[in-house]
């Protein structure tokens, strides 16, 4: 392991007990060897990739998610974004959150809830590169009106089932859907 603390906490959270309900042996051990390779895995200046976190954001009833329409990707994805050199990922998706939704009083589960490794394209001088997101269940509390901001076109609450079912929507957005629907069932 390095000794750089921010990789070492991003390590720390990939081997916590629960992670292999989050994702497969094969996505763990690709996100830990990234963290191992990379002393900067959690700063936007490492060019190859490097860490984020993203919320999957659920409403107090736990029957609808936020979900918003990207201005840069063009998509309807959850709120997330850039670790920034915070290794903390579950605070990274819980502020991500928050300043892209307006909400306040968010709760984040600490523990991982999804993994997904995606390229990201070519855009002015940043070159395609991977995002390695760290994926954490957050819920909503009893205040529902969001804003949205610049990185976004809109936000929408939507069923959970709905988003599930949807062909069109991305599909690790129908992924984290369709875990938190098993996870709910067996509850």
């Amino acid at each position: 392991m390095q000794d750089e603390p921010e990789a070492a906490r991003v390590l720390g959270l990939l081997s916590a007990p629960g992670i292999a309900q989050a994702a497969d042996a094969r996505i763990r051990a690709q996100f830990a060897a990234f963290a191992h390779r990379r002393i900067d895995c959690c700063e936007r200046t490492c060019l190859e990739g490097h860490f984020t976190g993203s919320a999957w954001l659920v409403s107090a009833d736990g029957e609808r998610a936020l979900l918003l329409h990207h201005r840069k990707l063009d998509r309807w994805l959850q709120p997330g974004g850039h670790a920034d050199g915070d290794g903390d990922l579950a605070a990274v998706a819980l502020r991500e959150a928050e300043e892209e939704t307006g909400l306040r009083g968010l709760r984040v589960e600490p523990a991982v809830f999804d993994l997904d490794r995606h390229r990201i394209p070519a855009r002015g001088a940043e070159p395609e590169h991977w995002h390695y997101d760290v994926r954490f269940v957050v819920h909503a509390g009893a205040e529902e009106a969001f804003a949205v901001n610049e990185e976004s076109h809109a936000l929408e609450w939507r069923p959970i089932a709905e988003i599930a079912r949807d062909p069109a929507m991305d599909e690790s957005v129908r992924r984290l859907a369709h875990k938190f629907l098993d996870r709910a069932g067996s509850d």
